[in-house]
Order: structure tokens, then sequence, then C-alpha cells
């Protein structure tokens, strides 16, 4: 079985004057992180004070939507969806250093996801007309 995510139709995202940008952009199929219009930090969730140094200046930044495996889980089951396989991950985002995401991982056998895997990111149908980043196996890995 191939790890997927929960049916689009089943999530519902907040967003707010912080994280609209970042949803905005993967309304129209890219990824975003912000960045501290001051010191320069990345950081992921998008937050309103940079920690660094507590900015408010922030500056969005498209990315390739590259990726590596930082760290995963494998779920196996959900009470609404017992057959649904998961893979949650945090990923490193190589055009936004220091920064992170947690996302799925995709279209993939679970036990062939692993620590370092370079993963590119796509973009799954949700409720209200969203789009959810979610990342597959990069091309060749």
């Amino acid at each position: 079985t191939l790890a997927s995510t929960i049916p689009g139709e089943h999530i519902h995202i907040s967003v707010d004057d912080c994280t609209a940008p970042f949803w905005t952009a993967a309304k129209e199929r890219r990824l975003s992180a912000p960045r501290c219009g001051d010191c320069g930090r990345f950081r992921m969730p998008p937050t309103p004070f940079c920690p660094q140094c507590q900015s408010r200046a922030m500056d969005w930044v498209d990315l390739t939507g590259a990726a590596t495996v930082y760290s995963y889980a494998v779920v196996r089951g959900l009470p609404q969806f017992p057959d649904l396989v998961l893979v949650a991950a945090v990923l490193d985002l190589p055009d936004a250093p220091g920064a992170r995401i947690v996302s799925n991982v995709v279209d993939v056998a679970p036990e062939e996801v692993s620590i370092g895997m370079h993963v590119e990111v796509d973009f799954m149908p949700i409720a209200d007309g969203w789009l959810l980043p979610a990342f597959r196996p990069a091309a060749g890995y």
C-alpha cells in the first residue's frame, strides 16, 4: 500500500494574516516561506515575529519545492480511515536554510522512505478550494 493523505474533503485549514501568503501561494501551486525582512532568517511555520530578532518585517520567498526528509513516522489507519497509510514527515527546505515544514510523503511504500530522502512538492485539493502541499519522492531517487 502506498502512502497517501487524509481524503482532501476532510482537511480544513485556518487562515490568518500571518499564514494567508503561504496558503495563497499553495493555491497557485507555489511553495513559499517567510524570511525576516531584517535579519534574513527563514521561519516555518509562519509566525508574526521573527524568533531570531523579534522583527515583524517579513518577505515571502518562492521556493523550488525541493525538500529532504529530516524525520518521519508511519501511521497505519485512523478511526475514520482504517486502511489509510500516512507518512507524516518533518522536511528540511534547502532553499530556506533553517526552515522545516511538516507534511506528508505520498505515493511511496512507507518502507522506502528514509532520513535524507529527496522529495519534491505537489499540491493536493482539500476542502474549500485550497491546495495542500504534499511531497513525493524526487525524480530519480
